[in-house]
């Protein structure tokens, strides 16, 4: 895989490298940029198989790079200092991405997964739905959720999705208009993901929107009747957690 580093820091660059060089002999680096004017006149030249772009720079930063270069083939691996609001919309978005200080299996991990994509050659619109989600950072019910399916990903608003089923170790999204679309990943990892916004875990097997409660009946733990007349048992356990988190977000 052809490769371009982009960080303005040099350190950053020299690090980077050599983690590569060291872990993933599949990786050429043809050029390294510390500014966004490089970087784009690189791209352009190169046309790289992978770029690993630094967000956080001076002038424009590499999501303005990407903006710019909205045709290309190139997979990215973002590079980032931790931002709360900008760590959701990396994973809102399914886009690959390393923490600093960069972690050596969660390089070999990332570039792995480029590998697949690579050889699968599924173009997917990831950095496109990352550019949507940066700027709808801190309201997360307008960002976008990014699905990994079979044939790549199909994006969906937050507001759409009814609630969320375990089925083993897959996950069954029940949309509005009586859509569905099953994921290949266990309902726990949406449960983190979906952690701090408008979706709940009232059971085992279920993450609703609270959006989408119609009414809920009260019982050992109660019952929740959402927006398409499913009913879905709150266990015992995470009733008073539900009752608290409804109490919040309407304000009752």
């Amino acid at each position: 895989m052809r490769a371009i580093l982009v960080d303005d820091e040099p350190s950053g660059i020299l690090t980077l490298r050599k983690m590569l060089e060291l872990n993933c002999p599949e990786v050429q680096i043809e050029a390294t940029c510390s500014n966004a004017t490089t970087a784009i006149q690189k791209i352009e030249e190169i046309h790289p198989d992978l770029i690993f772009l630094d967000i956080r720079m001076p002038g424009k930063s590499g999501l303005d790079i990407m903006a710019e270069l909205a045709d290309t083939d190139a997979q990215v691996i973002f590079v980032t200092a931790h931002n709360e609001y900008l760590l959701q919309a990396l994973q809102f978005s399914a886009v690959d991405y390393l923490m600093k200080p960069v972690d050596e299996d969660r390089l070999i991990e990332s570039v792995q997964r480029v590998e697949k994509k690579l050889k699968q050659k599924k173009n997917t619109t990831q950095t496109e739905t990352l550019l949507y989600n940066i700027n709808k950072a801190g309201t997360p019910l307008e960002m976008r959720l990014c699905l990994p399916t079979q044939k790549g990903f199909t994006i969906v608003k937050l507001e759409e999705i009814l609630y969320c089923e375990a089925q083993r170790s897959y996950t069954l999204f029940r949309l509005v208009d009586n859509k569905s679309i099953l994921i290949s990943k266990p309902l726990f990892d949406y449960d983190k993901l979906l952690e701090d916004t408008v979706f709940l875990r009232v059971h085992k097997s279920f993450l609703v929107n609270l959006m989408h409660i119609k009414e809920y009946t009260r019982g050992e733990g109660g019952t929740v009747i959402m927006s398409n007349g499913m009913e879905i048992e709150v266990s015992r356990r995470r009733k008073e957690q539900f009752l608290i988190k409804v109490k919040e977000f309407f304000r009752y």
